[in-house]
């Protein structure tokens, strides 16, 4: 009955939606109030019509109630509790029933916390977050209904696919969407600025908080994947340019050129129209990834699935969306003033610095993941454009934009001074040359070119966007107190942007130094057997089997020392899922050097002769990857607290209640 539930519910959530998105959109076509009035509650009723359906899916999956087909395709009786409940969004239907509950999350939020949204703006956004959700709710109801009925209902399921079994994966699917989804809300208020024909820096205001939210949620999102792969996959590599992992790549790109432009715009009043078709650009970007994994174009650990008729659907949907947005950009765009004017040499000049090259590597990534799909399509022929191509191309693009980082704070706005940002940026390029020659001399006969530049433009951040923040509190300038008094007084939004610079130096780190100084040692090991790698000594003292809730392993024991002296024992396994007929390998990773470097070992096939092969990783300074990205979204969050981001802008007396319709100011 729970499940008739769910689907009841999200049959209705569809009807809501449906109704969202005519009534307050022809309300404020024709300013009647109280159909502009009908969004806020249909928004919240339809989430909460969602949530149920949910509910009631995540209900049938802890019970194991397998007459309803999607748990018995996905979990088994004996998977672990936690497992069952990440299982819900571990499958194509499960996945994009959390897509469309987050879409109507920020669509009940936007309804909840925009009330200083001037009524027609709120009225049409919320009517375009129900274009998007009626689309998609009919897409899970035609084609991937989540409770649809086995009768006679199996006796067990058919377990999910092991290495989606992670902690990881219950994290990175979520995370991923609120960044993809919460892109959603910048394009509703672009296609609803577009529509009105009316955008102002109150408007970036109001976008910027929600762009910068799914920002933050997929720099997380994107950060948990690479580490899941990292650990899951037993390939001890952390990015493989994978095409699903692009297509999370991609809107990041764009969203970080979108959050810069929408500053220039909330400032300066101007970039007006690149904001609003970045906007669109990074909402089709995540409609193009959404495409990519559930269309069954790719072949991918990420992918589930593999039925024509759904990647039609939802073909449809990308064309619909993005083609529709992008015709009504060029329709009213032009009604739309780029508004203030400023010198190339200005902070307003970097940033557009910032979108171009941001722009140019999404678009990189962009062909290189797409070329090959529309080249065999068209011709038949196979090519693969690897991390060889990406790593070049992207590299080229992405230095010189890093190399900018710094000095754009330190610009004014409107026309700046290089000569004075040079004396103050003095000290960071200093210590970056320092650091590049320290490093050059240390790591010489091992990539020391790619090592000094690295860690010197890693340097170069960090100390750079220090400095400005010193620059600001007047550090070392005046008393110490009248600094901290004036850091206390800074806008959170100022301590965001540092903490953020600060996150890129230390991926730069880890890139870097996993990249120029890692090592990879693969052999056959019996037991006792030692093998020296980076000044420790690992020992395979043997392997034992054990058994799981729903798995069978053979796990090795090595003891790693150093002089001696034990440091730790880890543990890697070989599982096999015998419901799934699978076999998984579980890394185990050691950390050193303050949890900075991972000593990772991999197991791989038993030998007849009682030998086992191992595969053995040092990588240094690795984890600065992630603590990077970690740190990045710190700054996310705290510039989101600050009291002048706060969701909704205040509304001028003289506009409250209404928007006027025509040319931009």
């Amino acid at each position: 009955m729970i499940v008739e539930i769910g689907h009841y519910a999200l049959v209705l959530a569809f009807a809501l939606a449906l109704v969202q998105s005519i009534l307050p959109v022809w309300g404020a076509r024709t300013r009647d109030a109280q159909l502009m009035a009908v969004a806020g509650p249909a928004a919240l009723a339809q989430f909460l019509f969602v949530a149920l359906a949910f509910g009631a899916l995540t209900w049938a999956a802890v019970v194991s109630d397998f007459s309803v087909a999607n748990v018995f395709e996905n979990s088994h009786s004996a998977k672990p509790l936690q497992f069952k409940i990440s299982g819900v969004w571990g499958n194509h239907e499960g996945s994009m029933l959390l897509w469309v509950l987050i879409l109507a999350l920020f669509g009940a939020m936007v309804a909840a916390f925009g009330r200083n949204l001037p009524e027609t703006l709120k009225a049409n956004a919320l009517g375009v977050q129900a274009w998007i959700a009626s689309a998609f709710l009919l897409f899970i109801l035609a084609t991937s209904n989540p409770f649809q009925r086995l009768s006679p209902a199996p006796m067990e399921g058919r377990d999910l696919n092991p290495i989606l079994q992670d902690w990881g994966l219950a994290i990175h699917p979520p995370l991923l969407y609120l960044g993809y989804v919460g892109f959603s809300i910048s394009f509703a208020f672009a296609v609803a600025a577009l529509i009105d024909g009316r955008i102002d820096a109150a408007w970036a205001r109001w976008v910027r908080p929600w762009t910068l939210a799914a920002w933050v949620f997929l720099t997380l999102g994107i950060a948990m994947g690479s580490y899941w792969a990292y650990y899951e996959l037993g390939w001890g590599g952390w990015w493989f340019w994978d095409p699903v992992e692009n297509a999370s790549f991609m809107p990041w790109l764009s969203g970080t050129a979108l959050l810069h432009s929408a500053i220039v715009m909330e400032k300066r009043n101007a970039l007006k129209v690149w904001t609003i078709l970045l906007a669109i650009l990074t909402f089709s970007l995540s409609l193009l990834g959404t495409f990519l994994v559930r269309s069954g174009v790719l072949t991918s650990v990420h992918a589930f699935a593999t039925d024509p008729a759904r990647g039609v659907f939802i073909l449809m949907i990308l064309t619909l969306f993005i083609g529709g947005s992008l015709a009504l950009f060029a329709w009213r765009g032009s009604t739309l003033t780029q508004g203030g004017i400023f010198a190339p040499i200005s902070r307003e000049g970097a940033l557009v610095f910032n979108n171009l090259f941001l722009t140019v590597s999404c678009l990189a990534v962009f062909v290189g993941t797409l070329y090959p799909l529309v080249l065999e399509a068209v011709t038949g022929d196979k090519i693969s454009v690897g991390a060889p191509f990406f790593n070049v191309v992207f590299g080229i693009i992405v230095v010189p934009l890093l190399l900018v980082v710094p000095i754009g704070p330190f610009l004014a706005w409107k026309r700046g001074d290089l000569g004075a940002v040079a004396e103050r940026l003095a000290v960071a390029l200093v210590v970056a040359l320092v650091v590049a020659a320290i490093t050059g001399w240390i790591s010489r006969g091992v990539a020391p070119v790619l090592a000094a530049l690295g860690f010197g433009l890693a340097a170069w951040l960090v100390v750079g966007a220090l400095a400005e923040f010193a620059f600001r509190i007047r550090l070392f300038a005046e008393p110490i107190g009248t600094s901290l008094r004036r850091a206390r007084g800074l806008p959170r939004s100022a301590w965001g942007m540092t903490i953020a610079h600060v996150g890129v130096g230390l991926s730069v780190v880890g890139i870097v130094a996993e990249s120029a100084w890692k090592t990879e040692h693969i052999l056959i090991m019996k037991p006792n057997d030692t093998v020296e790698v980076a000044g420790m000594t690992v020992q395979y003292q043997g392997s034992a089997p054990r058994k799981g809730p729903n798995f069978q392993e053979q796990t090795g024991v090595f003891a790693v020392s150093r002089g001696g002296v034990l440091l730790t024992t880890l543990r890697p396994a070989k599982r096999f899922y015998p419901a799934r007929q699978m076999p998984t390998t579980e890394a185990a990773i050691g950390q050193f050097d303050l949890y900075a470097s991972n000593l990772y070992i991999s197991l791989g096939d038993a030998q007849t002769d009682g030998g086992m092969a191992v595969r053995i990783y040092w990588k240094p300074f690795v984890n600065f990857i992630w603590y990077g990205c970690v740190v990045m979204a710190l700054g996310g969050f705290v510039s989101l607290s600050d009291r002048r981001l706060r969701v909704g802008a205040p509304v001028p007396a003289r506009l409250a209640g209404r928007v006027p319709v025509g040319a931009a100011e």
